[in-house]
């Protein structure tokens, strides 16, 4: 991630406007009976568009908030602070732009390190709406009930109405052993549910993965289809983000995969009974971009375009395959699902793209912007949409997510059977 210069500030009022604009050391004092701030300020100056702004509508709220308001102790000058920031970013009208405290901050940066305290869920919003991308396999949240494209109605009884996503991830992770209520509208359904969930370490394994024949395979069945090929051999990977350590435990897993998917007897080294892979994207809410491009790159042939970058003004940047990947020939089908977003739609939009793969299960979440993560000092951060993302063909999935290739829902009487991947495996050995 891009790191900006730490902003040293000695007031914190005037943090709401200032910051992404002065880049230095900024030096402030007030005048605080008229609240009108006298500005000493070394460095870059503040740019053309805030010399002819009036703030006086400000401090005087402001004023009359810390001097006339009935309830003294509701006044808390950090809330409002951070109430005027993500104010100022809310005129926008992006969702992922976001201003995290330094406690959100923080816990940010874990989920992404693979390792969190909470109930091991991705949210994001949609039609302004708290919505879960996806829970964690295995995690509280999944154990509880909650399904990707819930809306999260409530947090123990309080609307989210207009809360934002760190908001949400504020009120809703918590300490290990503590509870927490979700009122959830699950998906095609009219009447909320409230989910009691007890918050949990997450521990975050972004890559696992077997060789296995498909009769050891659990979850499917002995379909027509899969009963005469019951001794062939399937790789199967799930990618469950695209986190600080995915490149590593990637390279890991695939080698030793690798080595199990050949047979040093034949002709061309892979093993006869050997059909093909599966990738695994089901309920990945993404992560670096950078990593995206790399577990693509085991797929693609290096110099192909994965992902294009298309900013504001129309410039593009393409990001291409740096590396020569392991399985450039083999038979691939990517599993998807409701839950799949982001960075997991770049690689699915990628290998369909150039036809090196087919996509099964269900249509993915839709989320075709890309953020850049700063740290403001304090422990604060800033996560700011740089970019829009588009497919080697130039297609923008924002709001309407990848279609599969090959629909399949998962089997709601049975949730041992799963349809989806042993659809997969069909298309493999068919």
């Amino acid at each position: 991630m891009e790191r900006t210069r730490k902003i040293q500030i000695i007031v914190l009022i005037l943090v709401a406007f200032f910051i992404g604009y002065w880049a230095g050391t900024v030096k402030i004092s007030f005048d605080w009976k008229n609240y009108k701030p006298v500005l000493s300020i070394s460095g870059k100056q503040p740019p053309p568009s805030l010399s002819n702004l009036d703030f006086s509508n400000f401090w005087a709220v402001w004023e009359n908030v810390e001097s006339k308001y009935y309830d003294k102790s509701k006044i808390d000058p950090s809330k409002m602070l951070n109430g005027a920031i993500n104010g100022m970013l809310a005129t926008l009208s992006d969702p992922y732009t976001v201003y995290l405290p330094p406690v959100s901050n923080t816990d940010f940066k874990q989920g992404l390190a693979g390792q969190f305290e909470g109930i091991g869920a991705e949210l994001g919003l949609k039609d302004k709406k708290i919505t879960v991308i996806s829970p964690l396999d295995d995690s509280p949240a999944q154990k509880a009930g909650i399904k990707p494209e819930d809306i999260i109605l409530k947090v123990d009884g309080e609307s989210t109405e207009g809360w934002s996503i760190s908001q949400a991830v504020s009120k809703i992770r918590g300490k290990r052993g503590t509870p927490v209520v979700l009122t959830a509208l699950h998906k095609n359904t009219k009447n909320p549910t409230d989910i009691k969930i007890i918050r949990d370490t997450i521990t975050v394994k972004s890559v696992d993965g077997y060789v296995k024949k498909i009769s050891e395979i659990k979850g499917i069945k002995k379909t027509s289809v899969l009963s005469s090929h019951q001794n062939d051999e399937i790789m199967y990977i799930k990618l469950a983000q695209f986190g600080d350590q995915t490149n590593k435990d990637w390279l890991a897993l695939v080698n030793s995969l690798n080595l199990k998917a050949q047979d040093p007897s034949a002709s061309s080294g892979q093993d006869k009974n050997f059909r093909g892979i599966i990738l695994d994207l089901r309920n990945n809410p993404g992560g670096y971009l950078t990593d995206a491009s790399f577990i693509a790159g085991e797929f693609l042939r290096e110099g192909l375009p994965v992902v294009i970058q298309e900013q504001g003004t129309g410039d593009r940047t393409t990001i291409s395959v740096l590396r020569r990947g392991l399985f450039l020939s083999f038979p691939l089908v990517v599993l998807i699902n409701k839950g799949s977003a982001s960075a997991s739609e770049i690689v699915s939009g990628a290998l369909r793209d150039y036809e090196r793969a087919k996509l099964v299960g269900e249509t993915t979440f839709g989320k075709g912007t890309i953020q850049q993560a700063d740290d403001l000092g304090n422990g604060a951060g800033i996560h700011i949409t740089i970019a829009k993302w588009l497919t080697p063909k130039g297609n923008w999935v924002n709001g309407k997510g990848l279609e599969p290739d090959i629909s399949v829902s998962l089997d709601n009487k049975d949730q041992s059977h799963d349809s989806q991947l042993e659809r997969a495996i069909e298309e493999l050995v068919k």
